[in-house]
């Protein structure tokens, strides 16, 4: 009986705590993945709300572009964009615009309101972009910068104006001789070349000149005033940069290069001169026959036979 005893106590489990312990992490397994799935229908419930708050955000969709507003004011002003309905008229020049806030902008230019004022030096603005532009003057900053020189500017205009300079674009052409310029303010001085307009004349000579700038330098000859002396000639100028232009007869630096052949000059004007020959550019005219020429003596000469 003891034998029989002991076998069956032998036939028992001899752990056992271990069916019970196996339940309990088949449990807790299991109470995981419940709250797993939890987590994920609370996500996908977010997802959704925020979905459905987005559209409802942009109740105002156009029919002509497709773009769509949470507000109903900015839709009705988008709208006007394609109906091109201006019903703000300015009451002193009849021009009329789609927006109450650009007719009071436009209105400045009759009432010279300037609200924006700079604090450094007081200059005022209609704009407060013209403002910002103009405090850069004294801030120095210059956030426009181009990617081919690294050189900076203090507004987008000039940036795109200097972007021609690599680009080899000349947009601005001269309906006279059709030479070409980078610059709208280049071709304005060129057309005093076709004009007889000199206002500004010399008291002590009499000579005039087309320019302000020539007219300046042009007085400094009769001062006498030339505190740019070389150094290896004793030479002197009144500009730095007829002194340095000077200079590159001693050092033979030639900076002016052709685009179009080898050669090159010390002075730009010099090198203007040269790409003649090849872009076969002539600029100066004969009023009484329309002859052209190459170079200003040339059309000197020219014009003392047509008046002999």
């Amino acid at each position: 009986m003891e034998f029989i005893k002991e076998e069956i106590e032998d036939m028992s489990d001899p752990e056992p705590s271990r069916i019970k312990h196996e339940d309990t992490e088949e449990q807790i397994d299991q109470m995981e993945v419940t709250e797993q799935r939890k987590k994920l229908n609370n996500v996908k419930k977010h997802c959704d709300l925020q979905t459905q708050g987005t559209k409802a955000k942009k109740l105002h969709s156009c029919s002509q572009c497709g773009k769509s507003f949470s507000r109903l004011n900015s839709f009705k002003l988008h709208q006007k964009t394609h109906d091109e309905v201006k019903d703000h008229v300015c009451c002193d020049c009849g021009k009329s615009f789609t927006r109450a806030d650009y007719l009071k902008l436009h209105r400045r230019i009759h009432t010279g309101e300037r609200p924006y004022k700079c604090s450094v030096c007081y200059k005022s603005f209609a704009r407060s972009g013209h403002l910002k532009e103009h405090e850069r003057v004294h801030t120095g900053e210059k956030p426009y910068h181009c990617t081919e020189c690294e050189k900076s500017f203090r507004d987008s205009s000039s940036l795109k104006d200097h972007l021609h300079v690599h680009s080899g674009e000349k947009p601005f052409n001269c309906d006279q001789c059709g030479t070409k310029f980078i610059l709208s303010k280049y071709l304005k001085s060129h057309m005093i070349v076709h004009s007889d307009e000199k206002p500004y004349v010399c008291s002590l000579c009499g000579k005039s000149f087309p320019r302000l700038n020539t007219f300046k330098l042009h007085q400094k000859t009769h001062n006498g005033v030339k505190v740019h002396v070389c150094c290896d000639c004793g030479k002197s100028f009144t500009r730095a940069a007829y002194l340095k232009r000077h200079q590159s007869i001693h050092t033979g630096e030639k900076p002016y290069k052709c685009s179009y052949c080898d050669k090159s000059f010390a002075r730009s004007g010099h090198l203007k001169v040269h790409e003649r020959v090849h872009t076969g550019e002539k600029p100066y005219y004969c009023t009484e026959c329309e002859k052209s020429f190459k170079h200003l003596s040339s059309l000197h000469a020219h014009m003392k036979k047509c008046f002999m």
